[in-house]
């Protein structure tokens, strides 16, 4: 596990934060925590922080379950970029991808754990989802604005 926070670069305002987590259901309260001391640098809402909890946790336990459910070992990285204006939350693994089927779940046919990409996408202003740069594995961007 790795930790490492700076500021932006090119004289952008806000603070970065980066963490590697290995990929371990036991690891992603981490996550959470993380995200609450950020928010220490710049109070964000009640309701702006819990939303965030909330999808960074959906996406780091896709990242878990899909992503290395059967190659064993495997790291998760988190990216937090805390901006006066936006919080922006990218997750990554190295694992095998994944395809989004569409834009809704099909309600009558939703496994357990189905729900994730749609609660990550409500709960957010923006939402990215691809491959890594690399070419491996997935990466989910996501981003609340936040109040002046």
């Amino acid at each position: 596990m790795s930790v490492q926070a700076h500021s932006l670069p090119n004289g952008a305002e806000g603070s970065t934060v980066r963490l590697t987590i290995p990929a371990k259901p036991e690891y992603i309260t981490l996550v959470r925590l993380a995200l609450s001391g950020l928010s220490r640098l710049r109070p964000l809402s009640e309701e702006a922080l819990g939303d965030m909890k909330l999808a960074v946790t959906e996406a780091c336990s896709n990242s878990v379950r899909h992503g290395y459910s059967d190659a064993g070992e495997g790291t998760v990285e988190i990216l937090y970029e805390l901006r006066p204006d936006r919080l922006v939350v990218e997750v990554a693994d190295d694992g095998p991808g994944f395809h989004l089927e569409g834009e809704r779940p099909d309600e009558e046919n939703l496994e357990e754990g189905g729900l994730g990409i749609a609660i990550i996408k409500a709960l957010s202003d923006e939402f990215e989802a691809g491959k890594r740069s690399n070419g491996r594995g997935s990466r989910l961007r996501f981003v609340k604005f936040l109040d002046s």
